[in-house]
């Protein structure tokens, strides 16, 4: 009997223990419950889509900034992310990131935030990803942490430090007649398959910057792979990151693409590094934000471009260039498709505005087996007079001289019309004519750096040694 008991006894204070603990835990458990009720949480108002002609999509029932970001949610649970791109009155026009397959009317459409923020870091080098920062090559996931934002405030014009100081790319004729300097925004202004592809290639590979960031914006699929196995290279990709963004992406993204190299760019230059930022090209971004903005139903100005395109150049083009003391550069090169091989089409004119200079290249110089086919006549740096020594200068506008006088009576001279003796000057430029041509030829995996381009420069137009003999 006194054993049952003890027993009784010490079940019971057993009961009354685990008793103790479960109340303790729903002591806990009611605190934690009013803390959440306390918390006021945001209240997600959904929406419906309501209607969708081509890429617009409009939605009403909600309520989301210009640049915020929306799920469109069908019944069978597709789900398409888009982006605010305007409004008008109760609806909101939305543009869509990816295929609209399997949206139907009255779909959920739910606001999820703002957009604008990807994770860069050195991580990135050697990597290939799309315009959200999603790795394309097959390397597995990159690691970056550091978030920053697609679109930042454009620098203070008063901190930025001027461009005093020469950037080697690799490529003679750049490097002597239109030298480009840290922090300088150049043009590349040509017309289809004269080799602006290479060109950039060259000087993603030549160039002694740190770090190069390649955006390949609205290209077709096939140049990207190409590209980035033949004319970049291993030893290039090395040092680089490349954004690609195709011409069968949207053009929201194309649009993203280009935020994003320029985002890459501007990490790096905060890190106190000297970037070459080469973006191919902002005519496939132009054209991108003009698709945009037909959509949701602005009016066309020049040729079909809506105004907000010619606001939208300067905002991406500014934010590259030098930084404020302390900090690195960014040197962007950026190529301007000519359509047509028209120099005055609204995009190459806008461009070349805004530009710290423009590279022209020709196609008759490149149907004549000229490469890199550089126009010097067409082609200028804005910033030469303060990268160039005098010297330089000097030997620059006579190299310009003689070229282009040559070309201006090269009909003359070939159809055998001029007459040895009539001009001193002009014989002078025929017996340079060879030398000249032969300076500005350069192959495409050959790399002549900026002393040796101008001691190149200097040997070629010695005034000390006899002119060449016609």
């Amino acid at each position: 009997m006194m054993d049952t008991a003890g027993s009784r006894g010490a079940g019971t204070g057993a009961n009354a223990g685990s008793g103790y603990n479960r109340g303790s835990i729903w002591c806990e458990l009611l605190q934690e419950y009013k803390a959440r009720a306390q918390e006021e949480l945001p209240l997600v108002l959904e929406g419906k889509l309501s209607r969708m002609v081509g890429l617009t999509l409009e939605a009403v029932g909600c309520q989301a900034p210009v640049g915020g970001r929306c799920d469109i949610v069908a019944p069978d649970g597709t789900r398409v992310e888009s982006e605010v791109v305007g409004f008008a009155g109760e609806k909101l026009y939305l543009m869509p990131k990816r295929d609209l397959h399997g949206l139907v009317p009255n779909a959920r459409v739910i606001p999820v935030g703002r957009a604008g923020e990807v994770r860069v870091g050195p991580e990135l080098l050697g990597r290939v990803i799309d315009s959200e920062g999603m790795p394309l090559d097959g390397k597995g996931a990159i690691g970056a942490r550091e978030p920053v934002p697609l679109g930042r405030a454009t620098i203070n014009p008063l901190s930025r430090r001027p461009v005093r100081d020469p950037l080697d790319v690799g490529v003679r004729s750049i490097n002597s007649l239109l030298t480009v300097g840290r922090g300088q925004r150049l043009g590349l202004f040509a017309g289809s398959g004269v080799g602006k592809s290479v060109l950039l290639g060259m000087m993603t590979r030549f160039t002694t910057a740190y770090v190069i960031v390649v955006g390949l914006i609205g290209e077709r699929g096939r140049e990207v792979k190409e590209f980035i196995e033949d004319t970049l290279g291993e030893a290039g990709l090395a040092r680089a990151v490349v954004v690609a963004s195709p011409a069968d992406h949207s053009p929201l993204m194309r649009l993203q693409g280009a935020k994003l190299a320029t985002s890459v760019a501007e990490y790096f230059r905060d890190q106190g590094k000297d970037v070459l930022l080469l973006m191919d090209s902002l005519t496939r971004y132009a054209q991108a934000q003009r698709e945009i903005a037909l959509a949701i139903g602005e009016p066309p100005a020049t040729k079909g471009y809506p105004p907000s395109v010619f606001a939208k150049l300067p905002r991406l083009v500014e934010r590259a260039g030098n930084g404020d003391h302390g900090q690195g550069s960014i040197t962007a090169i950026y190529t301007v498709l000519a359509e047509g091989d028209d120099q005055n089409d609204p995009i190459v004119d806008a461009a070349r505005a805004i530009l710290d200079g423009h590279i022209v290249l020709s196609r008759e110089l490149a149907e004549s087996g000229l490469y890199p086919a550089i126009d010097i006549e067409a082609s200028v740096s804005r910033t030469f007079p303060q990268t160039a020594t005098p010297e330089q200068s000097v030997m620059a506008l006579r190299f310009r001289a003689l070229y282009s006088l040559y070309r201006q009576n090269q009909d003359l001279i070939s159809v055998g019309a001029y007459q040895s003796g009539s001009d001193p000057r002009l014989d002078e430029a025929i017996a340079y004519w060879p030398q000249l041509i032969a300076y500005l030829g350069q192959g495409m995996d050959e790399r002549i750096g900026l002393d040796q381009s101008l001691s190149g420069l200097a040997e070629l137009l010695d005034p000390t040694l006899p002119a060449p003999e016609a």
